[in-house]
């Protein structure tokens, strides 16, 4: 895609359904993130997500794909102790969440697991920029790479990954100028969020796609529906509904032969 100048197109997704809807509606790469922390679980970061957590996540969005490649986000700690707890939770995501590709944060610190799970026979998908897994290191969401020896480790980040192994890199809350330069130099993809229209393909959030939450809305991210509000305001329906005696009508309900419910005569 990337040699014939075809965008690329990612979006995340959680669970059965969600998968389903983004797959039909022709998203060829579906991104189990572990933002599913802060968006399915409540979690105020992405850091408290667990194996198991992104495992039982996997497992539904594979349930709801047939097409899709599915690349699953490997969980902080998972791959920070080094490459054989690195080759250890990939396996698991790949064997037994069924997922294709494995995503994990930073550049060269990582290169030596990207190289060991490429040789293994695990695809890796590479993440720089705005690393939510180190949040704290940040001193929080902040935009990266805003200096030019920021934006040169960055591209120095970014040729490491590559030079590991990976076949693609995602590039969060990057310059645009930054993020179009690296994506001019490297022969793998770049997949920008809030990095701009230069790279190769983009990726969102399902939830902020959607409208899902009113008290949120990064400014990377378009708002291409409100299903928020319309779903509040499908259940106030619901609610009103039922308190004033309109739901459920006959149409709702199950009916019985009138004849076969007179021979019951202990019930007329």
């Amino acid at each position: 895609m990337k040699k014939r100048g075809e965008k690329i197109v990612m979006l995340t997704a959680y669970d059965y359904p969600s998968a389903r809807l983004v797959e039909e509606a022709g998203v060829p790469i579906i991104l189990v993130g572990d933002s599913l922390g802060m968006v399915v679980l409540g979690y105020d970061s992405t850091i408290p997500v667990t194996m198991e957590e992104m495992l039982h996540h996997v497992k539904a969005v594979m349930r709801g794909t047939a097409r899709a490649h599915v690349v699953a986000d490997m969980p902080f700690m998972s791959y920070q102790a080094g490459p054989a707890d690195a080759l250890r939770n990939a396996g698991r995501l790949l064997k037994e969440g069924g997922a294709q590709s494995v995503k994990l944060e930073g550049g060269a610190r990582v290169a030596e697991a990207v190289r060991l799970l490429v040789e293994s026979g695990i695809p890796v998908m590479g993440h720089l920029g705005l690393t939510p897994q180190s949040v704290n290191q940040f001193g929080g969401y902040k935009v990266q790479g805003k200096t030019p020896a920021a934006a040169v480790r960055l591209l120095n980040d970014a040729m490491a990954l590559q030079e590991a192994g990976a076949y693609a890199i995602v590039l969060e809350s990057v310059p645009a100028q930054v993020a179009q330069a690296i994506t001019e130099k490297l022969a793998i993809p770049t997949i920008g969020i809030g990095a701009g229209p230069h790279c190769d393909g983009q990726v969102q959030v399902f939830h902020d796609l959607l409208g899902l939450f009113s008290n949120f809305a990064p400014k990377h991210a378009k708002r291409y529906a409100e299903a928020g509000e319309l779903i509040r305001n499908a259940v106030r329906e619901y609610v009103e509904g039922v308190k004033e005696g309109n739901f459920p009508t006959e149409k709702e309900s199950y009916l019985m032969d009138e004849r076969v419910f007179n021979s019951a005569t202990h019930l007329a």
